[in-house]
């Protein structure tokens, strides 16, 4: 499902190519999220290691990207429409190793910083800038999702143009390495977010309340029914666990290790006594969370 979006998205016809490809592909719609990966690192094959097994047509994928491709007058139509989805694959892998690089968490802390990626729709997190994330770094797995620092939860985007990027393109491990690197951004679980973080994409304030309940009706979320006792509901929840290449966060699994205890004594008190509680909404056909 999630290959036959990308492919869908990708028109292929004689306008979309531009003299600079990455520049056409950065300013189409549904590609916000992506920022532009300098040239030199595209250009060394080093960093492209492993690429050439993942995508078809590598070298002709590659010119269009760098703008080599010598003409695509003698393209076939099919063929172009082919070449188009497989540059795009490219750019997202080799997008996904470049925002773990220094300059490459340089130019996406800007993008974090004026929330281009979205804002928390949960209350609490008093609209906390959300990051990037994907779920597996093999591509056609899993769409991006939205990761709160704050609430330690993901959600999807809002755009269905957004929902259709696959996760791959940005990686297990990207919004954790950065607050490894830029601890500063660390927001803390109670009060005011960071004020450099909160400005809108356009600039101006916007007031939390007000954005949090309008991404809130918004969300693209998964549903859970209503009248779900608290108990089934916190047993049948599979936490996100943040991982840098494959291993856990130390503190926030040391964290998650000590909540889902106390989470498992609440459970277990509430299943003795059953206590006539039920885990709702404030949306009734939505959920505010999403879950692996």
């Amino acid at each position: 499902m999630l290959r036959r979006a990308v492919e869908e998205l990708s028109t292929g016809s004689d306008s979309d190519y531009s003299k600079y490809w990455i520049s056409w592909f950065l300013s189409s719609k549904g590609n916000e999220y992506f920022c532009e990966v300098e040239e030199d690192y595209i250009l060394d094959r080093f960093n492209l290691t492993g690429l050439n097994t993942e995508v078809t047509n590598y070298g002709q994928a590659l010119d269009l990207i760098t703008d080599n491709l010598e003409s695509d007058d003698d393209i076939q139509d099919e063929l172009r429409g082919s070449l188009d989805v497989q540059a795009r694959l490219l750019y997202g892998l080799i997008h996904a190793r470049w925002i773990v690089t220094a300059r490459g968490l340089a130019k996406m802390l800007e993008k974090y910083k004026k929330a281009d990626f979205g804002r928390c729709p949960r209350v609490l997190c008093q609209s906390q800038p959300l990051l990037p994330v994907g779920l597996t770094d093999l591509p056609y797995e899993k769409s991006v999702k939205l990761y709160c620092a704050r609430c330690e939860d993901l959600y999807s985007p809002k755009s269905s143009r957004h929902g259709s990027i696959d996760g791959a393109y940005f990686g297990t491990s990207f919004p954790h390495l950065l607050f490894l690197v830029y601890p500063h951004l660390i927001p803390p679980k109670s009060g005011p977010p960071d004020v450099s973080a909160g400005q809108s994409s356009e600039g101006r304030r916007v007031a939390p309340g007000r954005r949090a309940r309008e991404e809130l009706e918004g969300s693209v979320t998964e549903g859970v029914g209503e009248g779900v006792s608290t108990a089934a509901a916190a047993l049948k929840a599979d936490r996100y666990r943040p991982k840098i290449f494959g291993f856990q966060v130390n503190e926030i699994a040391k964290l998650q290790r000590w909540q889902e205890a106390v989470r498992d004594r609440s459970v277990r008190s509430l299943s003795s006594n059953r206590v006539p509680l039920t885990f709702l909404s404030p949306f009734p056909d939505k959920w505010v969370g999403w879950r692996t």
